[in-house]
């Protein structure tokens, strides 16, 4: 159990470090800038309960928040995404998860992780830009925005997902 909190830990250090330090700095094209830390939410035990959910995932937006000098967007952004993260899981699996269980490709198979994790991102991004915006002025940009950056977000995610070796399965 401990050996789990110091990985999430870890995890958390690392992937907020290489936001605030690296991928805030992205802006492919001016439109896509990847969001790499929702990983941390994204992550979090099957049966944390919501509120315990709802402060981790609001301390991390906060945190981004304080070095990208972002007033509470993200802080909101990550809040919404975690308060409908366990709704999500039970919408796209259908049944009780195991508690304890850490959303993977080996826990939900690949379709599952990649559906769970892609509806995830999107909401966050929604949520986000949509603050960010603050105005529906021009859509088109606004979608191609959104569109753009849960694309690169999925994809590192994707990639970092390869590299966790867990093999923790909903039956065992």
């Amino acid at each position: 159990m401990i050996n789990k909190i110091v990985r999430v830990l870890v995890y958390f250090g690392i992937f907020v470090l290489l936001q605030i330090l690296v991928l805030n700095n992205i802006h492919y094209l001016r439109i896509a800038t990847p969001f790499l830390y929702v990983y941390c939410i994204l992550k979090l035990p099957v049966g944390m309960s919501r509120s315990s959910i709802l402060i981790f995932s609001f301390l991390t937006g906060l945190l981004i928040d304080m070095f990208s000098n972002t007033p509470g967007m993200h802080a909101a952004a990550c809040s919404l995404a975690g308060f409908l993260r366990d709704p999500l899981l039970v919408f796209l699996k259908g049944e009780d998860l195991p508690k304890g269980l850490y959303p993977s490709y080996h826990a939900l198979g690949y379709a599952g992780f990649i559906r769970y994790m892609l509806l995830f991102v999107l909401i966050h991004h929604l949520a986000l830009f949509l603050i960010e915006a603050l105005t529906l002025f021009d859509p088109l940009f606004l979608f191609i925005r959104i569109a753009a950056s849960v694309l690169t977000t999925s994809l590192l995610i994707c990639v970092v997902e390869l590299f966790n070796f867990e093999t923790q399965k909903i039956g065992e």
